[in-house]
């Protein structure tokens, strides 16, 4: 059984109701968690998922080129599928919390993150230019990296105050 913090970590960023289903309701825009999966193999994988996820976001951190917030992200939407409790605990969590509810409140992105991952993909490309052998592969990099800065820069960010 959770305890009270938990679902209280819950329903900050996702209120879940008895028999709540995946969608969100017509008078709220933040989504409803969705309810762990039956299945406990189904659980033990999508936590294992969850789990790497996070060690991965962990790694991109400190790693030029590596992303976190996308394995945050994944980390999140496993882990409310596996284990409320992890997902809970992601939620209250001094860095990934504020990233996490930002997104499920309208997919908005803090301008501080935007310009990690600009400044982050700005040291891969230096990296990758002086070290690839390959142009090629450096132009097909570097083309794809663009394209996450475009998409990135274009999501809203929250209001802050």
């Amino acid at each position: 059984m959770d305890s009270p913090d938990t679902l209280a970590a819950q329903k900050a960023c996702c209120p879940v109701q008895a028999g709540a289903t995946p969608a969100a309701s017509a008078d709220s825009p933040t989504p409803q968690a969705p309810v762990p999966v039956a299945s406990p193999v189904v659980r033990a994988l999508l936590m294992c998922v969850a789990v790497v996820s996070l060690g991965l976001a962990l790694l991109g951190i400190v790693t030029p080129g590596l992303p976190s917030t996308e394995f945050v992200l994944i980390a999140a939407w496993a882990s409310a599928r596996s284990s409320p409790r992890f997902h809970a605990w992601l939620l209250r969590h001094r860095l990934f919390g504020p990233l996490l509810r930002d997104w499920h409140n309208g997919r908005r992105i803090r301008r501080k993150a935007k310009w990690m991952a600009t400044a982050s993909m700005a040291v891969c490309t230096v990296l990758m230019v002086a070290m690839v052998p390959h142009a090629w592969l450096v132009v097909v990099a570097v083309l794809c990296m663009l394209g996450v800065q475009v998409w990135l820069w274009r999501q809203p960010e929250p209001e802050l105050g």
